[in-house]
């Protein structure tokens, strides 16, 4: 007897790449919600990081608890801090592609604090409030305009009230090992950031030698241009051989 599997589960058998996404500071993996419903959509294993974000080696430890539970070759798809921890988690074997999304790309002997210092006149910064007990938050009142200030103001003002604290154990733990020297990387620049600004995303983006491509978004572009990130993903899955 023959059984016929639902036309959902056929198309996600024939999907030979696992996407596992990695949040970044002062949020959590429910931010990705329009991308996940959108790749699981089109048949894709999709599995979702929860970074403490206390620490850089606990958060690539938690990433690469999630690479092992996936049944494909991965692509690792990092967002703001989350590229740093991408960075340093994709050395592992199964990982076969990068992304990056409005993210940091430290390089061995940097942190993502050392990428955030370096000069970038005429951009702002992130408004972030003076450390406390080790941890950072942006100010509330600024959060929705300079992290989401295309997205409803009724989500970034919850999400401002709902920060999860950034250790700076995380902030300042330099890479060690670079992913995007070994593995294909691609970067999606997002013009209208006022949390990572623009020109050190493109400094990123070029060092590794990522395929780039800028949209005009502000730093939450997996919010306010889901289908667009859904489609550069795909585009780096698809490449995977």
């Amino acid at each position: 007897m023959s059984v016929s599997l639902p036309s959902s589960a056929q198309t996600r058998a024939g999907k030979p790449v696992s996407i596992v996404l990695v949040h970044g500071a002062f949020v959590d993996a429910s931010g990705w919600k329009p991308v996940y419903d959108k790749l699981t959509g089109d048949g894709y294993e999709v599995l979702l990081v929860q970074n403490p974000t206390i620490t850089l080696d606990g958060d690539v430890f938690a990433t690469k608890q999630v690479i092992a539970r996936a049944t494909k070759p991965v692509l690792l798809v990092g967002h703001s801090y989350g590229g740093a921890v991408i960075t340093e988690a994709g050395g592992d074997p199964k990982v076969a592609a990068l992304v990056y999304l409005a993210a940091y790309a430290p390089d061995a002997g940097e942190s993502a604090f050392d990428v955030a210092s370096k000069p970038h006149p005429g951009e702002p910064s992130a408004p972030l409030l003076p450390p406390q007990d080790g941890f950072l938050l942006v100010d509330q009142a600024k959060f929705p305009t300079a992290f989401a200030a295309d997205v409803d103001p009724s989500l970034t003002t919850f999400m401002a009230a709902a920060q999860v604290p950034w250790g700076l154990a995380a902030v300042q733990t330099k890479i060690t090992n670079p992913a995007w020297k070994q593995k294909p990387t691609y970067f999606m620049l997002t013009t209208q950031d006022h949390m990572i600004p623009p020109s050190l995303q493109r400094a990123g983006a070029k060092r590794a030698g990522a395929q780039l491509r800028e949209i005009q978004s502000s730093h939450a572009v997996m919010l306010s241009h889901p289908d667009d990130v859904v489609g550069f993903i795909e585009q780096a899955a698809e490449a995977i051989k």
